[in-house]
């Protein structure tokens, strides 16, 4: 048995054998060990978006932009023209009507010739079943091929001969403009000034001709 050193203080025997008195601090295994937890499929389903949202509020928005867009047309009176849906429109829409003035009748030098347009260089023309100075031109046809209406006696302008200048009463009690007899007319499918497109057209009944200065249609066959 061996003999107990007196003397030595505590520093002393820990500097001696330092293996023996070391402590070391270990991390709670609880904080060190514990997995990482994953969402669960539920939260994972309620985290991410919804493409049906997505397209809910998609739908909702062009929804709101096409009904802002559909103001501002009917605020700018979209649906109509001056010339009416696809042309020059129907009979009331007709400038010299809606400004309330006498119409106009010039000439125009296109392709045909020399041929009667209004005050805008809008193509006239005559149609082969008016007799007797009168219209027979109603419904459908007055809105395939809308009357030049005057609200007083028409002028002649640029070559147009105003001894050849009449008027008609309509059915409707409009008046319209006649020349050399002719009860005159637009037609639809004229889009810009000096378009013929209506020339030699054989429609409600029979053709529709452009006219020349002396009042007489103007046909190419």
């Amino acid at each position: 048995m061996q003999e107990r050193r007196s003397g030595g203080t505590p520093l002393d025997v820990l500097a001696q054998h330092p293996e023996e008195h070391t402590v070391y601090a270990k991390a709670p295994t609880s904080v060190l060990e514990s997995p990482v937890q994953q969402p669960t499929t539920d939260q994972a389903q309620h985290s991410a978006p919804r493409p049906g949202a997505r397209n809910i509020r998609r739908g909702s928005l062009a929804a709101s932009g096409l009904a802002a867009l559909t103001l501002v047309l009917a605020a700018c009176g979209g649906g109509t023209s001056a010339y009416g849906a696809g042309g020059y429109g129907a009979p009331s829409a007709t400038p010299s009507a809606a400004a309330g003035t006498a119409a106009t009748v010039d000439l125009r030098t296109v392709s045909l010739g020399q041929i009667l347009v209004d005050a805008q260089g809008r193509t006239l023309y005559l149609f082969e079943a008016d007799k007797g100075g009168k219209s027979n031109c109603e419904g459908p046809c007055a809105t395939a091929w809308p009357p030049l209406l005057s609200t007083g006696a028409p002028q002649a302008d640029m070559g147009a001969s105003a001894s050849l200048l009449g008027t008609t009463a309509r059915g409707d009690g409009t008046t319209q403009v006649t020349y050399a007899g002719h009860p005159l007319y637009y037609f639809v499918g004229d889009k810009a000034p000096g378009d013929t497109t209506g020339q030699d057209i054989d429609q409600f009944g029979a053709k529709w001709y452009v006219l020349a200065k002396d009042g007489k249609k103007i046909d190419t066959d």
